[in-house]
């Protein structure tokens, strides 16, 4: 066990402690990760100090009294941020959620005592070497998540220990032990006493770890995670009667995310994105299931989980888009892709992509979209973009004020003409250049610019008080100009 990568700051933290007669330890997460070889996040330090005594050891450092009603200290040392906490026992919990009280203690072992599960109940020091009195090393060993003492009680202390098993168990690829798994599945209904920010915290944690074993999670705690997203409930075992799918909607669902990318989104999307099949199903005259509509119809409900979760704003729309559009058809041509590039851009359909993969590969053998294709049309979004070719507005050589300067009058027409130019770039029927869609832009038959056009050659070339007006239905009108101005400006032509 290699605990010779400590960081010299915390080093410095503890040995400070020590020196004034302190017992101080790394404890939780960081002791668990360096035992897995991973590099630790944070690092946690508890000590027998009360919060006052701590302060008064780091009187030279920066010093944020972060918790201190908690007996939490947040010292500074290096520019770097060190949480340090008293040792602590938990009064009653009456909401499944926090204690009503916390009280300092000398006592080490009460400490770790407290806390959820034993690979996060480990402290360490180089002076006393490993703390683990509950056994979280040989569940590391045996890559065990199971709670510190009873499981019944853990969880009823905070129920948001339940979701915090379940990511655990998924970014860390271990088993739940028999008795913490039964009482998970037991009190289950508890999560609904947790906000939904820290549940959507966890869920989208739970979602991005290991694939296969996100998939087994999802399946065997489906109860749980309908109790945080009961929409899903209607999607259990429900047969999709299609050659396509060999699982059932939620299965299905449940293997997509398994084979996708680790991404937020894309995960949580993949979670979802068949989420509307039970509400669309119908069978034909042959008895093969359909669900046309099924991805404007989950996308109504996902807009509606996503608020409830209260994720950010940009996460609800990604996971509303990516539902809605998983099944949008998209081909390797370069047309079509400069076209969805347009309509979604690059990121967007760069995670549609990724929902489309990871769906593909859930659906039966020899029915799924195949993989070349999904992966052509990445390379051709790749090609697009690194050639930089022309798909928005933005990348048009052309402007407003080009259109302006020929005699288009500011308004709706001058972007239909642009979103016409730049439909005519993409379908490669005129290239990307300035000379050549200014030429085309004048060729453009709209009221606006055959009034422009009459206007100006009624008073510069005839000069004439007159003006020739040319309406919709391409019956002329001759005005005085200044009538016809004031008509224009009136909006009423």
């Amino acid at each position: 066990m290699n605990f010779l990568k400590m960081p010299e700051t915390v080093s410095i933290a503890i040995d400070k402690l020590e020196a004034a007669g302190f017992e101080a330890f790394t404890v939780g997460g960081c002791v668990r990760d360096i035992q897995l070889n991973r590099t630790p996040s944070d690092w946690d330090i508890t000590t027998n100090a009360l919060p006052k005594q701590t302060a008064e050891v780091f009187k030279d450092f920066r010093i944020v009294p972060t918790g201190i009603k908690h007996g939490t200290v947040t010292v500074i040392i290096n520019g770097m941020p060190l949480e340090i906490t008293t040792y602590r026992t938990d009064g009653e919990y009456t909401d499944n959620r926090h204690p009503k009280s916390v009280s300092f203690t000398g006592d080490l072992t009460e400490d770790l005592s407290r806390r959820d599960f034993t690979i996060n109940a480990m402290a360490y020091s180089e002076k006393c070497g490993l703390v683990d009195k509950f056994g979280g090393s040989a569940d590391i060993r045996s890559r065990l998540i199971r709670t510190v003492g009873d499981p019944d009680r853990r969880f009823n202390e905070d129920a948001l220990r339940m979701m915090r098993a379940l990511r655990f168990a998924s970014v860390l690829d271990f088993e739940i032990e028999e008795n913490t798994k039964k009482s998970i599945l037991k009190n289950r209904e508890l999560l609904k006493n947790i906000s939904s920010e820290r549940i959507s915290d966890e869920l989208i944690k739970f979602l991005c770890g290991e694939g296969k074993r996100v998939t087994e999670l999802l399946i065997e705690f489906r109860d749980v995670i309908a109790v945080v997203i009961p929409e899903l409930k209607p999607c259990f075992d429900f047969d999709q009667k299609n050659k396509h799918h060999a699982y059932d909607v939620y299965t299905h669902m449940a293997y997509s995310v398994g084979y996708s990318k680790p991404d937020p989104e894309v995960r949580f999307s993949l979670l979802l994105h068949d989420i509307g099949k039970p509400s669309c199903f119908f069978t034909d005259e042959n008895g093969v299931g359909h669900f046309y509509g099924h991805g404007e119809k989950g996308a109504q409900t996902v807009e509606k989980i996503v608020k409830r979760l209260k994720l950010s704003s940009q996460f609800q729309n990604d996971a509303v888009t990516l539902v809605r559009y998983h099944d949008y058809p998209v081909t390797p041509d370069k047309k079509t892709v400069k076209r969805r590039l347009n309509k979604f851009g690059p990121r967007m359909l760069g995670k549609i992509m990724l929902v489309k993969e990871g769906d593909s590969l859930a659906h039966s053998t020899g029915y799924a979209k195949p993989l070349d294709e999904i992966r052509a049309v990445c390379v051709s979004i790749d090609e697009v973009l690194s050639e930089e070719e022309c798909f928005s507005l933005k990348k048009l050589n052309i402007s407003g004020r080009d259109l302006l300067g020929i005699g288009f009058t500011a308004g709706p027409e001058i972007g239909k003409v642009l979103n016409s130019l730049l439909e005519k770039v993409i379908d490669e029927s005129v290239p990307n250049e300035h000379e050549s869609l200014m030429k085309l832009a004048e060729e453009f038959d709209t009221p606006v610019l055959r009034t422009a056009q009459a206007t100006s050659y009624f008073t510069s070339t005839l000069h004439t008080e007159y003006v020739l007006y040319i309406d919709n239905s391409d019956t002329a009108n001759l005005y005085k100009v200044s009538d016809y101005i004031g008509r224009i400006s009136d909006k009423r032509y």
